[in-house]
């Protein structure tokens, strides 16, 4: 059982908020933290890794207790025993794959390398080095080393976004496969829809530092106010507007899908921002995701 509870001031593009996250989550749990840009997703797994300390807060894993404001216990990252699959994948380059998978292994174990490496179909580049290899693979060696440490608890922060279509649909399945195998709890920040659906057991979604909804993926993405018929996200590349309707047209993966709009709702919708697109009773309805105009 993994219990948090987090507050932390942060500034965001709107001015400054209050991460606030209490929470509890049981072992093997696969939880996924979803929410805009700059909500503070990834704040939260630095905190959880002892990357970053919060203003006031309680974490405990497996009966250990890795941080308590009131008790003046905060213990650093090399004492927490977790597993972190960052963005940049974070390889050492003048290792090999292998030696990169072995690096903080608890117990060195020549036989438990080759064993990930065969269950990611990566054993003919165990001698390569990051340099390399293509992002995918790249993203795999990560989560492999990630893994070999036999953490208490694995953290990814967004180790999907930097990856073709193609590659994250394919990488989805390892993880989610890994995960079950290995039977270890995973906090994952993501802004897909995709991931939402395919890895969560449950999942956060946090907006301005405060929890929206906390459940299974349908009681948050398909609640009772938005009960859509089929979704699906995407980035809008244009917006032409004719009298009182307007077309969006928006790239779903390698696709185009265009979709008729009120002029209303084009208004609040930019060039480049991550579109929802979804159906009520046979009735597009779009809703933005977050805009890159906000990023900070």
């Amino acid at each position: 059982m993994i219990r948090l509870y987090v507050r932390k001031r942060l500034h965001g593009p709107g001015g400054d908020f209050l991460l606030d996250v209490e929470l509890e989550v049981s072992d093997a749990e696969f939880l996924l933290i979803f929410g805009p840009s700059g909500a503070g997703k990834t704040t939260l797994l630095r905190i959880i890794a002892g990357l970053e300390k919060p203003d006031e807060g309680y974490l405990e894993v497996d009966g250990e207790v890795w941080h308590d404001s009131k008790r003046g216990i905060n213990l650093p990252p090399q004492k927490r025993d977790v597993g972190f699959v960052f963005q940049d994948y974070a390889l050492f380059p003048n290792m090999t794959v292998a030696e990169n998978i072995a690096y903080g292994m608890k117990r060195k174990d020549p036989q438990k390398v080759l064993e990930l490496l065969r269950l990611a179909k990566m054993e003919a580049l165990k001698d390569r080095k990051p340099s390399e290899l293509s992002g995918g693979q790249k993203q795999r060696v990560a989560l492999l080393r990630a893994t070999a440490r036999e953490p208490k608890l694995l953290l990814l922060d967004e180790p999907l976004s930097a990856l073709d279509q193609e590659t994250a649909i394919a990488l989805r399945d390892e993880i989610k496969a890994f995960q079950r195998k290995y039977r270890i709890p995973t906090f994952m920040v993501s802004h897909s829809i995709e991931d939402v659906l395919r890895l969560a057991d449950r999942v956060l979604r946090i907006e301005n530092g405060r929890i929206k909804a906390f459940g299974t993926p349908r009681e948050v993405l398909f609640s009772r106010e938005w009960s859509p018929k089929f979704s699906l996200t995407g980035v809008l590349l244009e917006k032409v507007c004719v009298d009182v309707a307007c077309i969006l047209s928006i790239a779903v993966g390698s696709e185009l899908v265009q979709v008729v709009v009120d002029k209303k709702t084009a208004q609040e919708l930019s060039v480049g921002d991550t579109l929802l697109v979804s159906t009520k009773a046979f009735v597009p309805v779009v809703k933005k995701l977050h805009s890159p105009h906000l990023n900070t």
